[in-house]
């Protein structure tokens, strides 16, 4: 959106164009890019997980809504598809603002007619439209005149929905889980947490109230923007069946004991953002600077949600999120601090999320009274894929990896594993190898079925979450850290490896022989540190390339994946730059069996 639109509408996006008659009409495409133009000319839009944003591809304005003919009407209609297509399912248009930025706007019986134009090409490509915002502009006429600002989502076919994965953080009893609960079971809580007991999977999660494992929970929504959770929908079945996109959100620990849960479920299950939960009455506390710590390091963009607003009063609320800002603004986080109070601000909101690697929006609700909580909806209902159609092709293309992050066995079923997709296809009767085992070894066996978000599926795309079912497979033989590959790969695995690192923290002087928990992608195992590049050791800031060894088991590692270890107070980041390769049959001697 250009600047101007967003003074408007109170926010600010990115340019973009195409013309409408009396108007324009500018589209974009959910990842960010704008414009209204063909396949051709078309750049990388969205952003990468680096969070750098890139230019959006600029189209040539060429649309007319207002009794097209039927040439024009079919161009439009390819346009659309292109749109949505780049979108993955979503684009966003953009109505009455000329390809120069200019808010011409159109009058009431034209913006009527537009739209039912846009009605008709969303019909003939399989989409609704949604009006996400409208305002009047001062315009060189005597009629108002209006800009509107429609949401073009694509009714999901064969189980092609769009798919965002929001990791949760915060400190413990912050109302992480409470505030899943009301949002995917669509009933408030009672102040008591009657809403999170959904929510937690073991027993003494129930009697102490607060999570100490990794759990998921799915809310969708349908192509007209509308919620579909457990409300209206018995079982999650339902739910992916009813919903153009959905949100899988990642539940994580709060407590410090289990801080090596959260860093895994952060490090493996490739998160597209995190929501980071601050409660009102205690501020950033315990390990809420940690936790964001561990996003920053990870690149990981995340918005924050201000709970239990309810519980304070409004000065309170507002100097927690004061608090906030201050910190976001901070040399080490370098954000910009958006506080949401209205719809405006939350389309507003999503949007600049995905354009912007800086910009961190701000919420204000109660799980127990609900304010605000709408706005959380709209947030999340608007938030684009923050990666590209262009992208996830090329990821397609690659030969097939599929990340082992749990392992479970279900009666009748077999030996199941859970995890993600980094690259390929796979789909149900594939043949794979997974490994390495103790000794280097990958082992083969046959996908006999596949389950997005509790729900049979056939083919299985790189970026997506999923459970396989290998039948009778030993369990015994599998271990979270695991990669299933395509027989092809010939996967490098290594129990040495060297790392560029920066030394977050450590009490004294970081030595060699000192011994780390290292967590690369659902990598998780002890390293020794065998070698310190051209230094003794290392002192709190400073940056080296060290040389680690895993104490247990060889891995599968590659080169230029995100390293993170850690020991008591001890905390370093960086990347893998080299791995010393070694055949299945060598790995027990490297490892000193």
């Amino acid at each position: 959106m250009d600047s101007r639109v967003s003074e408007l509408f109170g926010g600010c996006c990115r340019p973009g164009g195409g013309p409408a008659v009396g108007g324009t009409l500018k589209a974009r495409g959910a990842g960010g890019s704008s414009g209204c133009g063909g396949p051709k000319g078309k750049k990388k839009n969205g952003r990468n997980r680096g969070g750098k944003a890139n230019n959006p591809p600029y189209l040539p304005p060429e649309l007319k809504l207002v009794n097209p003919s039927q040439y024009r009407f079919e161009h439009l209609v390819t346009q659309m598809k292109w749109r949505l297509q780049e979108g993955r399912g979503e684009a966003v248009y953009q109505i009455g603002v000329e390809d120069n930025g200019l808010l011409v706007g159109l009058a009431e019986e034209e913006m009527r007619a537009s739209l039912k134009t846009l009605h008709r090409m969303a019909e003939k490509v399989g989409a609704d439209i949604t009006v996400l915002r409208e305002r009047e502009v001062d315009y060189d006429s005597d009629m108002p005149r209006k800009i509107t600002e429609v949401l073009v989502r694509k009714v999901p076919d064969n189980q092609q929905f769009l798919d965002l994965r929001v990791a949760v953080l915060g400190n413990v009893d912050s109302g992480k889980s409470t505030l899943l609960g009301v949002l995917t079971q669509g009933e408030l809580d009672n102040g008591r947490g009657r809403a999170r007991l959904n929510l937690f999977r073991h027993l003494h999660e129930i009697q102490s109230g607060r999570t100490s494992s990794i759990s998921f929970e799915i809310l969708g929504f349908n192509s007209k923007g509308e919620v579909v959770n457990y409300s209206d929908s018995r079982t999650a079945e339902e739910i992916c069946e009813s919903s153009s996109k959905m949100i899988t959100f990642i539940d994580l620990a709060g407590h410090h004991k289990y801080l090596h849960t959260t860093i895994f479920g952060l490090t493996s299950y490739c998160p597209d953002c995190a929501l980071l939960l601050v409660s009102a009455n205690t501020g950033i506390a315990g390990t809420t600077r940690e936790h964001l710590g561990l996003a920053l390091a990870l690149k990981v963009p995340f918005f924050i949600v201000v709970s239990k607003v309810d519980l304070c009063a409004k000065t309170t609320v507002e100097r927690t999120v004061r608090q906030l800002e201050r910190v976001l603004k901070q040399p080490g986080c370098h954000k910009v601090p958006m506080l949401v109070t209205s719809e405006d601000d939350a389309v507003t909101a999503a949007q600049q999320f995905a354009q912007s690697p800086n910009v961190t929006p701000i919420f204000t609700l109660s799980s127990v009274s609900g304010e605000s909580l709408d706005l959380l909806k709209v947030f999340l209902n608007i938030l684009p894929p923050l990666t590209n159609s262009k992208e996830q092709e090329e990821l397609m293309q690659q030969l097939t990896e599929f990340q082992v992050d749990e392992i479970y066995t279900v009666p009748e079923v077999g030996t199941v594993v859970g995890g993600t997709l980094s690259s390929g296809i796979c789909r149900e009767g594939d043949r794979l190898v997974v490994g390495p085992a103790d000794d280097g070894r990958f082992l083969e066996l046959r996908v006999c079925s596949i389950q997005r978000n509790r729900s049979a599926c056939r083919v299985l795309r790189a970026g997506q979450a999923a459970t396989l079912a290998l039948g009778d497979f030993d369990r015994a033989l599998l271990r979270k850290g695991m990669v299933m590959v395509s027989p092809e790969m010939n996967p490098t695995i290594c129990s040495v490896f060297e790392a560029e690192i920066v030394l977050l923290f450590h009490a004294t002087t970081f030595r060699r022989g000192f011994q780390v928990t290292v967590h690369v992608g659902n990598v998780r195992q002890t390293a020794v540190v065998e070698k310190i590049h051209a230094k003794d050791k290392l002192r709190t800031g400073e940056k080296a390339v060290v040389r680690f060894r895993f104490l247990k088991h060889p891995e599968y590692l590659k080169v230029g994946a995100k390293l993170l270890f850690r020991e008591g107070v001890t905390k370093g980041i960086g990347h893998v730059t080299d791995v010393q390769a070694i055949a299945a049959g060598e790995a027990q001697a490297n490892m000193g069996f």
